[in-house]
């Protein structure tokens, strides 16, 4: 049976009613503060950055290669997904409900069974109930024994993440971070998206977590960081960065191997500093403007071939005794 991170707070949400909370966002805010209905343009990349090379059936690149060779005994395979906006109705993708079982069909079709999955936020894109029970069934497909997840914004919406938390927050701690271990590899997964007006933020108590979390650890041990929002400088002026990222970063410098994994973007990018490499994910839903190429991050209509190629999902290799994680990321075919 697939093993979620379910609720830790099965006390009623008296706030989730209210039209603003501490940290939570509204309706209203949301669109204010992103908008989800756009014109057209095409993904994805921002300028002078190395971009994640797609596979599909016709090719592979090089570290699709090396993925191969890490699918040897004992080695560590996950899938990453992201941004599937479960309850989205607009032209830039009539179906996402379908392109994400699209995406689930193709995580089983792998050729493999993922050590885990991780979403990496948006499940949803109301955060209600309904939308947070389907996405869960959803994933239950998934041929995997373990299903992790870290919230996005629209996760969060009206109630600090409260919803959030009670169907995917058992075992978490504060408002959701948390870190395992499998196959020599540390996992640290963070919230960094629920104050509205510091998109995104981590907050003191989730960074003495992390301080606390990595002290024991061997400065060998390979780490990979899950989050929604970027922990680099993505494109702030869109929310695309988190403004205090940098205090965690400072407490991984010293390992020689360190991975950050995000949704958010929805488009491939890739940045590395010293021993830290950043990688933004695709979505299963829809594309996002290329930054700065548009007055704010909406929704993009494009032709349904154009937007096939940009919706997919991620697999990931590590034997132990490599430096780097193998990554390969796949269209939705």
């Amino acid at each position: 049976m697939t093993d979620y991170y379910d609720s830790h707070d099965g006390a009623p949400d008296h706030d989730a009613g209210r039209p603003d909370t501490e940290h939570g966002m509204t309706r209203r805010q949301l669109i204010r503060h992103a908008g989800w209905f756009g014109g057209a343009v095409v993904l994805t990349v921002v300028s002078g950055e190395v971009i994640s090379h797609i596979a599909d059936s016709q090719g592979t690149n090089a570290k699709a290669t090396a993925g191969a060779a890490a699918a040897g005994s004992g080695a560590l395979r996950f899938v990453q997904v992201s941004d599937s906006h479960i309850g989205f109705q607009g032209p830039a993708n009539m179906d996402v409900a379908g392109s994400f079982t699209e995406a689930i069909n193709q995580i089983n079709s792998l050729g493999f069974r993922p050590d885990f999955v991780m979403h990496s936020g948006d499940l949803t894109h109301l955060s209600t109930a309904g939308q947070f029970n389907q996405v869960k069934q959803m994933m239950a497909a998934m041929k995997t024994d373990r299903v992790f997840t870290v919230p996005g914004e629209h996760d969060s919406i009206g109630d600090a993440g409260r919803a959030y938390r009670r169907t995917f927050g058992m075992g978490t701690l504060g408002d959701g971070w948390y870190s395992f271990d499998t196959h020599g590899v540390h996992f640290i997964a963070l919230v960094n998206t629920l104050s509205l007006e510091k998109l995104g933020h981590l907050g003191n108590d989730q960074i003495d977590f992390v301080r606390k979390d990595v002290a024991g650890l061997s400065s060998d041990t390979p780490i990979v960081v899950f989050s929604h929002i970027p922990l680099f400088a993505m494109y702030p002026q869109w929310g695309w960065s988190t403004d205090d990222a940098l205090k965690v970063i400072a407490l991984l410098r010293r390992f020689s191997s360190v991975t950050c994994l995000n949704g958010h973007v929805h488009q491939l990018f890739t940045k590395t500093e010293g021993n830290i490499t950043f990688h933004s994910a695709t979505t299963t839903a829809y594309p996002l403007p290329k930054p700065g190429r548009a007055p704010a991050p909406t929704p993009q209509v494009v032709p349904a071939r154009q937007l096939k190629e940009a919706l997919g999902i991620r697999s990931v290799g590590y034997r132990q005794g490599d430096r780097e994680l193998a990554i390969k990321d796949q269209r939705l075919a």
